[in-house]
């Protein structure tokens, strides 16, 4: 193993060791509790079972078979979980045939980060995936069943489920995706689009043809953003099937690997290998790993945390960027490359990206996963259709296409995509894969703002002709939120286009989509909870050094502290399109590095 990957995952067990003893004693209860249906009253049973067939109420009365719940993300407006619409179905049929139940338990709700971008929507997001995680607690809640699948994609869904999923640990659990849309119109040219638009050199009508081509069939966004990451994150932490990711919707393989991972988890209950053993420290350091070494989505230094702390493990923002010394960046997908998760799959995958880590010793061979191999080694294999037949096979052992899919001898980067960074404005993090390496360092007067559309405004005004950092501040997960500010980065991106020196300051979020225009984001203490990002003046010169992890105003200390932060009026991020119901979630939540958390503290 390599020594920084043993000593983080160290640190780690010795920081969590009394919070993971609990978790897992509270799991040891509830596992000699159950199934908990066994003790209910005729009363309670006859209401879980009413709408089965008589078949299956005698069995689960006599609890002859496991009773697997499906909790699913489904909703036909997003391309993503529109795949779902006939899981349930194909799921109940896999399994009444291999001998056990299946009941839909319950769904969750599936909001698109894509489709709010920039509107108050957004400002739900990130609570959202609390509400999910209840919201899989809730489906749960019943005490009906033996094992669990989840169904679930995008940005907020999978962190959301696996932090629900994971109060019922006791539990074997399994994630099935539904994989990614054929590829469409080529992200860069997306993204060229999107910057003549900011010009003004094409209208509406040529924007919307242009994303309409790219996002153009059910199925993830193929970019490698937020979703396509939470799938990278599902298999390496063994979570999935292997080589489940990124097979295309409505493939012979899409519902091939659907029926394996019902059966699958039949076979969990049989030898019972709960959640609990498969997310542990060793799996949690593996995702940080993967996450690295593929340039993901920042959105998973929150993420990740929070799933952390579900299980009792209490990982931070050094432990990520420790490892980010050591991993090498092993992939270029858009925004870091031309290429789209298609292309990744198709140079070689998942498979060949944990065969290059498990030979380099980056990733815990020993953790527990779902797959019949019980460890990260069986991760090393993809699916293929042999007629009808579902058979796993070696993944190719050099990548089909290096442009895309690096091995670690000759990797894109020797470190990873992920930049913790510190100084006297906080702590946060940039992604620096997508970023060239003249950009990197930006050393410029701030221009603030409280509000991203203030920064349009002046962007359509002329007023931006020049080298500054961006400081949008008060966009924290009190404030508002903390909603992405993706609409930022074509504006930015036209600046540094035109040769001015840019960056982006924030307590707020950047897409997974983002990466060309250096931002340091997640600035924590956020603003409004008096951290001093809200002590800086227009002209103040700011320094943001992602080579060095620094990130500084250049003003003396004496003269900060003379500073008085004045919080804006944000009562109009406060109610309208649903905001004032989430008061309670911007009052509880927890520190942005400790995984804007509204419900699991330790």
């Amino acid at each position: 193993m390599n020594r920084t990957v043993t000593e983080v995952t160290e640190r780690i067990v010795e920081r969590s060791r009394e919070s993971r003893a609990d978790y897992l004693a509270r799991m040891a209860r509830a596992r000699t509790t159950g199934p908990a249906r066994g003790g209910m009253s005729c009363g309670n049973l006859a209401h879980g079972f009413a709408a089965c067939s008589s078949g299956e109420k005698q069995d689960l009365a006599a609890d002859k078979k496991p009773n697997i719940a499906i909790v699913s993300s489904y909703n036909d407006m997003l391309s993503a979980h529109q795949p779902y619409a006939d899981y349930p179905a194909r799921i109940k049929s896999t399994i009444a045939k291999a001998g056990g139940i299946a009941q839909f338990a319950g769904g969750v709700p599936a909001m698109c980060d894509g489709v709010t971008q920039g509107r108050s929507g957004m400002e739900l997001s990130l609570f959202s995936r609390d509400i999910i995680a209840m919201a899989t607690g809730v489906a749960l809640s019943h005490d009906m069943f033996d094992g669990i699948l989840c169904l679930g994609i995008c940005d907020k869904i999978v962190p959301g489920m696996l932090i629900g999923a994971l109060s019922f640990g006791h539990l074997p659990v399994l994630f099935i995706p539904a994989g990614p849309m054929p590829s469409g119109l080529p992200n860069d040219e997306k993204a060229r689009v999107r910057q003549r638009y900011a010009l003004g050199e094409v209208g509406r009508e040529e924007l919307l043809a242009a994303e309409s081509a790219s996002y153009h069939s059910a199925g993830t966004c193929t970019f490698y953003g937020t979703a396509n990451t939470n799938q990278m994150l599902m298999e390496i932490m063994g979570l999935h099937l292997p080589g489940a990711s990124f097979v295309n919707p409505g493939t012979p393989m899409r519902d091939a690997l659907t029926e394996a991972a019902s059966t699958q988890v039949l076979k969990h209950v049989a030898s019972y290998r709960p959640l609990a053993e498969v997310i542990d420290e060793r799996s949690i350091v593996n995702g940080i790993v993967g996450l690295l070494a593929t340039g993901g989505s920042t959105n998973l230094t929150i993420h990740l945390v929070a799933i952390a702390r579900a299980a009792g493990i209490l990982i931070n923002w050094d432990d990520f960027s420790l490892l980010s010394k050591a991993v090498p960046l092993l992939t270029k997908i858009y925004p870091n490359g031309t290429a789209d998760v298609n292309h990744f799959q198709a140079a070689g995958g998942m498979g060949f990206l944990i065969a290059q880590l498990l030979s380099a010793g980056l990733v815990h061979k020993d953790a527990v996963t779902v797959a019949d191999g019980a460890t990260l080694e069986s991760y090393t294999s993809e699916p293929k259709m042999e007629g009808d037949k579902l058979v796993w096979v070696a993944a190719p052992k050099t990548s089909l296409d290096d442009s895309v899919l690096a091995s670690c001898s000759k990797p894109f980067s020797r470190e990873g995509g992920l930049q913790v960074l510190s100084g006297n404005l906080g702590r946060g993090v940039i992604k620096v894969s997508a970023v060239k390496p003249e950009q990197q360092v930006i050393e410029a007067p701030a221009i603030v703002y409280n509000d991203q559309a203030e920064l349009i405004a002046a962007f359509d005004r002329g007023e931006l002709e020049r080298d500054f950092v961006a400081v949008v501040r008060f966009q924290g997960p009190k404030a508002n939120g903390m909603p992405e500010l993706h609409r930022l980065t074509p504006v930015l991106g036209v600046l540094q286009d035109k040769g001015f020196s840019v960056a982006l300051v924030t307590d707020g979020r950047m897409s997974g989509a983002s990466g060309k225009v250096p931002a340091a984001i997640h600035i924590t203490p956020e603003s409004v909870s008096g951290g001093p990002l809200a002590l800086v003046e227009d002209g103040d010169i700011i320094r943001l050094d992602a080579s060095t992890g620094s990130l500084n105003v250049l003003v003396e200390d004496a003269e900060l502290a003379q500073r008085i932060a004045l919080v804006p009026d944000l009562s109009h991020y406060q109610s309208g399109n649903g905001r004032e119901l989430f008061a309670v979630f911007r009052e509880n939540v927890g520190a942005v590095e400790e995984g804007a958390n509204s419900l699991v503290r330790h």
